[in-house]
């Protein structure tokens, strides 16, 4: 991620506007549970707001120093940092009771990368569970943000067909000024 980028998600305007924008969607289209994996936390602000909604967050970074800094900030909470790639897990099956993902899906190498987290994720989340995320929008305004960055957007018009592919079902997805959201579930009874 790009100094400006980090910067940007590091900010007190970016908390704010999770605060008011993001975390009002949450709430509205899914009860998360008491166990929920975060993929991709960055700086964790996203973090931040999902451990005051749940028991128990475990945030995958791929990031040494990201990892690292968020672990150190968040010792002793009921956040666990692991670093590593969400594409490739060692949680158990059917475990969490969530998965979130904020704006960073398209910071993953290749689509099949980030189809590959689609699986992962549907794979450790428990029947019924959801999975929500967002992520920006393919435009000038986010590709200069991105420059010498990873920038591998995605698509909302073919992300149900790759949810679906994933196993997700009930895919909703929300258009929004800067960004857009989405809900998935993994079929099953919520347990």
């Amino acid at each position: 991620m790009n100094k400006r980028h980090l910067e940007t998600l590091s900010s007190p305007r970016w908390a704010q506007l999770l605060e008011r924008d993001l975390l009002p969607w949450v709430d509205s289209v899914a009860d998360l549970g008491d166990d929920v994996l975060e993929i991709g936390p960055g700086p964790g602000l996203t973090t931040d707001l999902l451990r005051r909604l749940v028991p128990r967050v475990t945030a995958v970074e791929v990031d040494d120093d990201l990892a690292r800094q968020l672990a150190e900030r968040l010792a002793g909470s009921n956040v666990t940092v692991v670093h590593g790639s969400a594409d490739q897990t060692d949680f158990a099956d059917d475990r969490f009771t969530a998965a979130a993902s904020f704006g960073v899906l398209h910071h993953a190498a290749s689509a099949q990368q980030q189809d590959d987290i689609f699986r992962e994720a549907f794979r450790v989340l428990r029947p019924g569970a959801a999975l929500v995320a967002s992520d920006g929008y393919d435009n000038e305004r986010t590709r200069e943000a991105h420059v010498d960055d990873q920038f591998i957007p995605l698509d909302p018009e073919r992300l149900p067909q790759r949810l679906a592919a994933a196993g997700f079902t009930d895919v909703t997805i929300s258009r929004g000024e800067y960004d857009f959201r989405f809900c998935a579930r993994k079929p099953g009874p919520a347990r």
